[in-house]
């Protein structure tokens, strides 16, 4: 089964010479949203203002591949200070909503420029 890249411009440019998402089979993967707008320009505010505009691409990705953060079935979550995790557990199901939550990790990481990043893996099969 081939594979498809998908690009949009509703969500920030990808970081490096990637694709916003590839989409093989019902499987859809998403690459690491940051907090920048779709023009570029990085989210500098709060880790909350940091953290919706970090949803809001991952969101727009999904939406761009055909599907929605409520097809996640793995949520990978990134934080430069993990003293945000439970400010994260408050913004988070405001994105990741329903009774079949998907698996989520949570680690801390040296990210250099912004406070989170997030990444996924859609199902949109049966």
């Amino acid at each position: 089964m081939p594979k498809r890249a998908i690009i949009t411009d509703k969500a920030a440019p990808a970081g490096g010479p990637y694709s916003h998402a590839v989409i093989a089979g019902d499987t859809i993967y998403l690459a690491g949203a940051i907090p920048a707008l779709p023009d570029g320009t990085r989210v500098t505010g709060s880790f909350a203002e940091q953290a919706h505009a970090a949803f809001k691409n991952l969101a727009a990705t999904a939406e761009a591949a055909g599907a929605s953060l409520d097809d996640a079935v793995r949520i990978g979550v990134y934080l430069r200070d993990f003293a945000d995790f439970p400010e994260l557990n408050k913004i988070y199901p405001e994105y990741i909503k329903g009774d079949n939550l998907p698996v989520r990790t949570t680690l801390p990481v040296a990210l250099v420029g912004f406070d989170i990043e997030i990444d996924a893996v859609l199902y949109t099969g049966a």
